[in-house]
């Protein structure tokens, strides 16, 4: 489930890195999976770095796919440029999504010890002189102090990887807890929907019926709560009708526990939002 984003200027040693985070933690008894950034590219490496089009349908790819294995139980290594700090937020934002932890590891090469390694490669496997420059110039530097690229880790010229400290950031520390507004309420009640309708249109019928017999002014009470309400003015069906849709909205998303309080939360946000 743990994440660890790889990134670093092209041809910054970010794969052999990837492959030694992966040996080490299966030393550790720990399993990691490399997904390469190059295995969902249907052109060449070059093909798809001068095009920000096909460069950001395989971003696309790439996102899915871990999204897709997140929910395994492995460490999952993206090994990619990832070199755009919105496409690592937006990674943060899948692994904390998932309530899992996330690391950064940075290949922190100059850009001559790039080009050097560069040119000792394949010519099938190497970047062109264009496209390696293009990609240093739009570079985007992890930092530290950001919560999506921390914690951050370095991997200098000489290759070393801190791999107990990667350990104990995946696997001994707790992942950010998802944003509230983003998880799914359970409901507290197998009747629950049920009995917030019915209390709510009850409440509804009531105050048309008031409306009918007891002028502006007169205090309404209910046989379902000891709330009562005020008529300041006649209200219409459609009015009444608006304010319950949205107080069951409210309700839903908060999952309000004690069901035997929704009809005086109903009332009080009546008097919040239409009687005020």
């Amino acid at each position: 489930m743990p994440l660890i984003i790889m990134t670093g200027f092209p041809s910054s040693g970010k794969s052999t890195a990837a492959k030694k985070i992966q040996q080490y933690f299966g030393e550790k008894g720990k399993e990691a999976v490399i997904l390469t950034e190059e295995s969902l590219m249907d052109e060449s490496k070059n093909e798809v770095f001068s095009s920000s089009k096909i460069e950001k349908e395989v971003r696309g790819r790439l996102k899915s796919e871990i999204i897709r294995l997140l929910d395994k139980e492995k460490t999952i290594i993206c090994d990619g440029a990832n070199y755009i700090k919105g496409f690592r937020y937006e990674l943060y934002c899948a692994s904390k999504a998932s309530k899992t932890t996330q690391i950064t590891v940075f290949c922190d090469l100059s850009v001559p010890d790039i080009e050097e390694l560069n040119s000792s490669r394949p010519d099938n496997h190497k970047y062109s002189t264009e496209v390696l420059s293009e990609m240093c110039q739009r570079y985007e530097a992890p930092i530290s102090a950001n919560r999506w690229d921390s914690p951050l880790f370095l991997v200098l010229k000489d290759g070393n990887i801190d791999g107990d400290g990667m350990l104990k950031c995946l696997y001994e520390r707790a992942p950010p807890p998802p944003n509230q507004s983003t998880q799914t309420q359970p409901l507290s009640n197998t009747d629950f929907l049920y009995q917030l309708d019915k209390q709510t249109q009850e409440i509804v019928t009531r105050i048309l019926e008031a409306q009918k017999l007891s002028g502006i002014g007169e205090e309404i009470s209910f046989s379902s709560t000891q709330e009562k309400l005020v008529l300041s003015r006649n209200y219409t069906l459609s009015e009444l009708a608006r304010t319950k849709r949205q107080f069951i909205k409210y309700a839903k998303e908060r999952a309000i526990q004690d069901v035997d309080k929704l009809a005086s939360m109903f009332v009080q946000y009546l008097r919040s939002n239409l009687i005020a």
